[in-house]
């Protein structure tokens, strides 16, 4: 029976309007180290890891219904309770949204600009990484949410249509495709096999599903239903896409033998494979897409992650509801744009854009071992109101995740300072 206090679909919302923090929650939490990811898991175990990816959709549903039932039970943000489990969350996140900014800001420039120079390879990669950070600076320094959104889910047709498409037109073996259902862990898979069931898809921009619904304006207890079918139809969405992937590496590389670089690169290989298999054309489509992809997450992180920042510091500043630095357009909102953006450009010069994502990556898996952990304690507690909290299933599958990727970043950090800091191999 529908509670009282839900939105009723047919009478007081269009049924347009139920789809929108969801795709762009999804969108920006797939770039192209996601892409990377499913790719190589296909073109090494075929489709061994389809099970995963799937299990990886129904984790961030939880997730993110977490972070967004918070806001709509409480009417308070995400960092407000964090806040109130102690000092030691306050000072994590506010070390942790600098560090990973200046990180993010590097590779999400650097993988646009790989696809970019894949398309039009007269200029240099930073030039077009550069490019594309000046250019999601741009489009969201105002903050407004309508066309943000808009300019995401154009992005996303984009991305689904290129992505899908290729896979489609591989004509996957649907007996194979059924079989990688059954849950089974390849050898030397452990690793792959848990970065496709929690890590792709996002990872502090998950945190960020509660802020999107306070610009979209969905900001009670009335507007539940509505999110969860927002959210649930985005990740499925999402799933099909990065099960895409899986097919394109699994029926392309996979059964052909053929080897991709672990790295933003890999994407731009697959470009020339798909271009000898099925003309000319599909190179530049495919790159299409992947740009797309990355550029999604520009636009994503450089809007969602600057309101969680501005919130961060007004509330640590304990600063007024109605402070003009509060919120999309503030003070602290555009400081963090800029952050990401203008000093992540000095790693640009690296000339190492696959060592950004792995240290990206590193990064990003130390976040969804918090967010698990601290929605078991926020979503459980007596902030939230009875009818709201956390059904006991939840409770399960957030501390798997949380141990999950507790293993996920021992082992991403470990690649991280080997490409870094090159540590001395024994044999070598």
């Amino acid at each position: 029976m529908k509670k009282d206090n839900e939105v009723r679909l047919d009478a007081d919302v269009p049924r347009w309007s139920i789809i929108g923090p969801g795709i762009v929650v999804a969108a920006t939490g797939i770039g192209a180290g996601d892409l990377v990811a499913t790719l190589v898991a296909g073109s090494q175990y075929g489709y061994a890891l389809l099970w995963a990816a799937v299990a990886g959709v129904l984790i961030k549903i939880v997730l993110v219904e977490g972070a967004g039932r918070w806001t709509l039970a409480t009417g308070r943000t995400i960092f407000d309770g964090w806040k109130q489990l102690g000092r030691w969350a306050t000072i994590y996140f506010g070390v942790y949204i600098v560090v990973w900014g200046f990180s993010f800001g590097a590779a999400a420039m650097s993988a646009t600009g790989l696809a970019l120079n894949g398309l039009m390879p007269g200029v240099e990669v930073r030039w077009w990484a550069m490019a594309a950070g000046v250019a999601g600076l741009l489009l969201v320094w105002f903050g407004k949410y309508r066309p943000f959104e808009i300019i995401v889910a154009v992005l996303v047709g984009i991305m689904f249509l290129t992505v899908v498409g290729s896979a489609v037109l591989t004509v996957p073996n649907l007996g194979d495709v059924a079989s990688g259902l059954v849950p089974r862990i390849p050898d030397g898979g452990v690793i792959y096999t848990l970065g496709l069931a929690g890590g792709v898809g996002g990872t502090i921009t998950l945190a960020a599903y509660g802020y999107w619904l306070a610009e979209k304006g969905w900001s009670t207890p009335r507007w539940m239903r509505v999110m969860r079918i927002d959210n649930a139809w985005a990740y499925v969405m999402s799933g099909v896409f990065v099960i895409a992937m899986l097919v394109v590496g699994a029926e392309l590389l996979y059964s052909s033998g053929i080897t991709v670089e672990d790295g933003g690169s890999g994407l731009v290989d697959l470009s020339g494979v798909l271009a000898e298999r099925y003309g000319p054309f599909m190179a530049p489509v495919f790159l299409i897409g992947f740009a797309a992809a990355a550029f999604s997450s520009v636009l994503g992180v450089w809007h969602g992650v600057s309101l969680m920042f501005a919130d961060f510091v007004a509330t640590s500043r304990n600063l007024p509801a109605d402070d003009r630095r509060r919120g999309a357009g503030g003070l602290h909102y555009r400081a963090y744009i800029v952050w990401l953006t203008v000093p992540p450009m000095a790693l640009l010069f690296l000339d190492r854009p696959i060592a950004l994502v792995i240290v990206y990556g590193a990064l990003g898996s130390l976040f969804m071992p918090f967010l698990a952990i601290t929605l078991l304690f926020l979503n459980n507690s007596s902030s939230v109101p009875r009818p709201w909290r956390n059904r006991w299933w939840v409770n399960v599958v957030l501390v798997a995740v949380a141990a999950m990727f507790l293993l996920l970043g021992y082992n991403q950090l470990a690649s991280a300072l080997g490409a870094v800091v090159p540590l001395p191999v024994p044999g070598v």
